[in-house]
């Protein structure tokens, strides 16, 4: 077994810790790990000191990691014991305690300061700092009802550690240097209401002020001002701002400016040591909040266990906060500027204010007061630079005015009580979410995704999933990371694995693997159903379907049902049918003792309770009767819903059965990134539904009107119109065009409806409406896709008695 290389971590707070969880997730067996920290203690979260000193939680119910979890990663822990002297030729560390040890890679997490005003009486007795478990325990001795406490600054750990203290009984007034509190997340508006409200619950404030000294000897008495007003105090809390420690980088002569200056893989000047956390500088910004440090810690374990894909190119943040009970979110450039457009809410009796700043009608910043429910909605539609002209007279009224109706009609998370059901698609209730945050230590909405599947299926419980974590972990935490991987498997996202197929001409999975530098060797359930959708979209003339990485009811070709049994669903086109092939099902039906027979929603008819053994003998007497597949389990065309028309109905315009016909003859066997249903309805009426599907067409007296991105799911979302034409062939031609640009644009697993809200509807309409051209182009690319699309998996595999027992060694979840 190969020697162990030596890895040191200096600091053992949350940055260098979750660096090391990571690092032991790619390569647990590399390193030999030792670990110094000055405090007396394993790691906490230090986001919950706020909710300590407010005596809400205590301290052993915020540390995440114990002297249990160092022992079993066999990691050597040095508590309270400082590294004093880095010699970098000798590659070795110093302690204060006299430890030496050499290292073989480095990592510096010494994190950061409070910043103490350099004014008279600073370093008095019972002036404090407010960043650590030990600036708690000294606030909390001083702390007593009566005593005055003064806390200078007014951000969000100011107001935090007032709260803190006056729910100890103290009489506390904040002090800020601005007339605007929380400045770097609020604006004006949302800064005054929040005084306000605060005011109500016995905190004062003085502001705008700058502190000349503090007074007393040898303990705090009392502060004054420039302008000569004096407070009394028994206690100052100095909370204006942080300061990277980077002494002990200085000092053996690692390059630093305001942080430790680190590349875009952490690492320092020195390519044997790293850096993360907020002791660092990155293209010239330094960090405090939890998302990009633990951004970081991904891309450092990436490059210490020496894959060598990752890269951090800084962060993209939102801060969802709760202060002293009062709910605030802000994201980018909230304040606006030059060429930036504002829209605001102002409810002043329901204490909500909501602002978007927006440029060329996209979402540039945001600031939300009192109602942070679409916070995560805002800021997805801010980092995909969606264009919301379509939704633009409605967005400030939230996701719920825009089609979807899973925000903003629940209560706040916050106070429901642990019984609540959140997730309804999976069955997770309040209590489930908060027990996986607390004890599996989870700080994003991805985490609690993967452990509890709460916001996993249909998305529409994010928003509350998202307020859950963010009174739950206390204080600051971005509600996405600003690039999101495919899968754990790869540091790339969907739309650079994408453009890495189209440009490297990879033609095989493994080839993908392989050129793209695959973290494990044969992927996971998440990313090899894309990379096959991605790479047969792509070539689909050269690429070979791989049947081993596709999900369990794509590759039986029916849909598996919960007690083991399938479903089968012969294609009807267009919901007509006839005695011979009514016949052929009863027939089928009788053979094979189906139990149950059902109309589906779409106007075809499914075989329920299948077992496996007797599907290639359903599909062979089906196909001979001439049925093709339904697809009713893939990812693909799934129906086209039509109604009657005007040959039989007195208000049909058009043919729409016919028509509806003719559109599924063309479509069926499409795969696509997700189900894609389309309709045909013959009037305005809209008997068939066409405006809640992925592609509809609404027939008029003069033509037919085109709509898109519907969805009649948990979450309903009405269509939005793309374009009226005359006759039918542009009809297919528009249908084509669009199926084709969201099968080579949207990411595998994404319906029409997220991904038009995510590229914009005005983008779809200037590819397929305005470009003449380009709309051709990708019609004829549809239809050269269908050539090879159309092969129909019943008649592929009639007769052929092995098929089953294929089909045993499956390996994807449904």
């Amino acid at each position: 077994m190969p020697m162990k290389e030596k890895l040191v971590l200096v600091g053992n707070g949350m940055a260098g810790v979750r660096t090391l969880e990571e690092l032991l997730k790619l390569a647990p067996d590399k390193y030999d790990i030792s670990v110094f920290g000055e405090e007396p203690h394993g790691n906490y979260n230090r986001i919950l000191l706020s909710p300590v000193l407010a005596g809400d939680k205590s301290f052993a119910e915020i540390v995440t990691h114990d002297a249990d979890w160092y022992r079993k990663n066999g990691i050597t822990l040095y508590k309270g014991d400082k590294i004093v002297a880095i010699d970098r030729k000798k590659r070795r560390v110093q302690s204060e305690n006299g430890v030496e040890l050499e290292y073989d890679r480095l990592l510096l997490a010494t994190g950061s300061k409070p910043f103490i005003l350099p004014i008279p009486g600073h370093d008095l007795d019972g002036v404090i700092g407010f960043r650590d478990i030990h600036d708690v325990n000294r606030m909390l001795q001083a702390a007593a009802p009566g005593k005055h406490a003064v806390v200078i600054g007014g951000g969000l750990l100011g107001l935090e550690a007032a709260n803190g203290l006056k729910k100890r009984g103290m009489t506390v007034t904040v002090v800020h240097l601005l007339d605007t509190l929380m400045e770097r997340q609020l604006d004006k508006a949302a800064a005054d209401l929040l005084k306000h409200e605060l005011e109500s619950t016995g905190l004062r404030f003085h502001m705008p002020a700058q502190t000349e000294a503090i007074l007393g000897e040898p303990c705090v008495t009392g502060i004054r001002f420039k302008d000569g007003i004096e407070l009394t105090a028994d206690l100052v809390v100095m909370s204006v701002g942080i300061k990277p420690n980077i002494e002990l980088a200085k000092s053996c002569g690692i390059y630093c400016e305001r942080g430790i200056i680190v590349s875009d893989t952490l690492q320092t000047f020195d390519p044997a040591i790293y850096a993360v956390g907020e002791c660092v500088q990155h293209r010239g910004s330094l960090f405090g909040l939890v998302a990009p440090l633990f951004e970081q810690a991904r891309v450092c374990s990436n490059h210490l266990a020496e894959y060598g894909i990752a890269r951090y190119q800084g962060s993209i943040t939102s801060t969802k906060l709760k202060v002293t009970g009062i709910d605030l979110f802000s994201a980018g450039e909230f304040q606006g500027g030059e060429n930036h457009e504002t829209l605001t809410l102002q409810d002043p009796a329901r204490g909500i204010y909501k602002k978007l700043v927006l440029q060329d009608n996209r979402i540039k910043g945001a600031v939300l007061y009192g109602d942070t429910v679409d916070g995560a909605w805002y800021f997805q539609l801010m980092r995909e630079s969606a264009d919301i002209s379509a939704f633009r007279e409605s967005i400030l009224f939230g996701q719920a005015h825009v089609g979807d109706s899973g925000y903003g009609n629940e209560n706040k998370a916050v106070n429901l009580p642990d019984s609540a059901e959140i997730c309804g698609c999976n069955g997770v209730c309040k209590g489930d979410v908060v027990k996986a945050i607390v004890e599996k230590k989870l700080y994003t909405l991805e985490e609690v995704r993967a452990h509890t599947k709460a916001s996993s299926s249909c998305g529409s419980c994010t928003g509350l999933v998202e307020q859950i974590l963010a009174s739950t972990l206390g204080g600051d935490y971005s509600t996405a990371p600003s690039k999101q991987a495919l899968c754990a498997c790869t540091a790339l996202t969907h739309d650079e694995v994408r453009a890495a197929i189209s440009s490297a001409a990879y033609q095989t999975i493994r080839d993908a693997m392989a050129g793209m530098e695959w973290k494990t060797p044969d992927g996971c359930s998440s990313c090899r159903p894309a990379l096959n959708y991605y790479l047969l979209c792509r070539w689909p003339g050269e690429y070979r379907d791989d049947a081993q990485s596709r999900f369990i009811n794509e590759r039986t070709h029916a849909n598996i049902q919960k007690d083991g049994t399938y479903s089968v669903v012969p294609r009807i086109w267009g919901g007509v049918t006839n005695s011979h092939e009514l016949r052929a099902i009863a027939d089928v039906a009788d053979k094979y003792e189906v139990p149950t027979v059902k109309i589906t929603g779409g106007q075809r008819i499914d075989l329920l309770g299948i077992k496996k053994q007797d599907l290639p003998g359903i599909w062979r007497d089906l196909n001979q009767a001439g049925f093709v597949s339904g697809h009713a389990y893939g990812k693909s065309l799934r129906t086209v819903k039509t109604c009657v028309g005007k040959d039989w109905c007195r208000f049909g315009t058009q043919d729409s059965t016919g028509l509806g016909i003719q559109v599924e003859k063309m479509t069926w066997g499409s795969w696509t990134p997700h189900k894609f249903k389309i309709a045909v309805s013959g009037c305005p009426r809209n008997c068939a539904e066409a405006t809640i599907k992925d592609l509809g067409v609404v027939c008029v007296d003069s033509g037919y009107e085109i709509h898109v991105g519907g969805n009649g799911g948990i979450k309903v979302r009405v269509t939005d119109l793309l374009v009226k034409v005359a006759t039918e062939a542009e009809v297919l031609e528009y249908t084509g065009a669009f199926m084709q640009l969201y099968r080579e644009e949207a990411r595998y697993l994404e319906r029409t409806a997220p991904w038009i809200e995510r590229v914009g509807l005005a983008y779809v309409k200037h590819r397929i409406v305005d470009d003449r051209r380009g709309r051709e182009a990708l019609y004829q690319g549809f239809v050269a896709a269908q050539q090879n699309a159309q092969i129909d998996p019943w008649a592929e595999l009639a007769g052929n008695t092995e098929y089953c027992r294929q089909l045993a060694p499956l390996t994807l979840p449904v």
